[in-house]
């Protein structure tokens, strides 16, 4: 016995492919708005994290810049008594320079050489003296280039003769003359130490 279907299959058929397919466009949608959602909260979780670190690193330079302003302060605080350490010094080697300037010419002067006057103007000293003859003048020079560790740099001016030769009485030379006063080494380091102004007068 052949049976036969006189009911619209065709439209049952089409029917059901379209409930499919908006089931399928519902679960797509649905799905994709979970993605959506999902990948929001992810951004939004980056961009919180982002945030924390950037506030961390802005605190962090905060206290970089408060840092780095006292290292400022510090070196300027440093180099100010720096400044006075030096002026200090200056002024426990510049207070001994008048008694190892005395020192020195009284060690370089040669015999027959006799000093009338010294004059310093900063570190130049301006002679001027009487000898017996032109070689005294010339070993005075002589010395106080050579001898002498706080003087430097003689130079002569002027010599001419003093006065006519007359009996028991040799001729004599004035000259005038200008040198340098340097200080040693270890003179400017014993000033520099504590106890520094007795060290240097000490010091030959």
């Amino acid at each position: 016995m052949i049976l036969i279907n006189l009911l619209p299959h065709r439209e049952a058929k089409r029917k059901r492919r379209k409930a499919a397919y908006y089931t399928g466009l519902a679960l797509g949608a649905v799905a994709g708005l979970l993605v959506a959602v999902l990948w929001y909260v992810v951004l939004d979780q980056m961009k919180s994290a982002q945030m924390e670190r950037n506030a961390f690193l802005g605190a962090e330079i905060k206290k970089l810049e408060a840092q780095i302003k006292d290292i400022a302060n510090l070196r300027a605080e440093i180099d100010a008594l720096k400044a006075r350490q030096k002026a200090v010094e200056d002024l426990q080697t510049d207070r001994n320079v008048p008694v190892h300037l005395l020192n020195e010419l009284v060690k370089q002067t040669p015999e027959g050489v006799y000093l009338s006057s010294i004059r310093q103007t900063g570190k130049t000293v301006a002679i001027t003296g009487v000898a017996q003859t032109n070689e005294r003048v010339s070993e005075f020079l002589r010395n106080t280039l050579y001898s002498s560790p706080w003087l430097e740099k003689p130079e002569l001016v002027e010599i001419k003769a003093g006065g006519a030769q007359s009996a028991g009485r040799a001729r004599t030379y004035d000259f005038s003359m200008r040198v340098s006063i340097k200080v040693p080494a270890q003179a400017a380091v014993a000033a520099a130490k504590p106890g520094g102004a007795a060290a240097a007068i000490k010091a030959p």
